[in-house]
């Protein structure tokens, strides 16, 4: 088998995990994991290291990707997701006071958009009386040709 033959992804996953696990556990599965990955194409763990670093040294030119990078007492880099949140800053008074005119106008326009229209409303109660007053006459004719039916027959 040839370097050809190597899982370079799955390769590199195990020895992220090898390199910077949380546990000394993690860190041993890793390298473990990575001599199988090692061994199944043939190579040492040594041998395939060195090829995973001579590719990444052809194709990215330039720093490591932890250069400059605080590092903690172990060697592992550290996170900015990591590290503590800066303080926020405290609110200012009149940030406060705008804040709080906003939502009130907020709140008027939303009560102003959920009252009915005086005018809408009238409109609303004249088709209805008139919709009401058309079907009134019609059962009022039904009953009237229902009962002159019934005396007929």
């Amino acid at each position: 088998m040839s370097a050809r033959t190597l899982d370079r992804d799955r390769f590199a996953k195990c020895r992220a995990l090898m390199d910077r696990g949380a546990t000394d556990g993690e860190r041993a599965a890793g390298k473990a994991a990575a001599t199988r990955v090692a061994a199944a194409a043939g190579l040492s763990l040594a041998a395939a290291i060195g090829i995973v670093d001579a590719d990444q040294a052809r194709t990215t030119p330039g720093p490591s990707p932890h250069a400059g990078s605080a590092r903690r007492p172990h060697g592992r880099p550290t996170y900015a997701w990591a590290q503590p949140k800066p303080k926020t800053e405290p609110i200012t008074v009149e940030e406060l006071l705008r804040q709080k005119e906003a939502d009130l106008a907020r709140k008027k326009k939303a009560a102003y958009r959920s009252e009915p229209r005086q005018e809408e409303n009238a409109d609303f109660e004249r088709w209805a009386a008139e919709a009401r007053e058309a079907q009134f006459q019609q059962d009022r004719e039904w009953a009237e040709r229902r009962q002159r039916e019934e005396a007929q027959s």
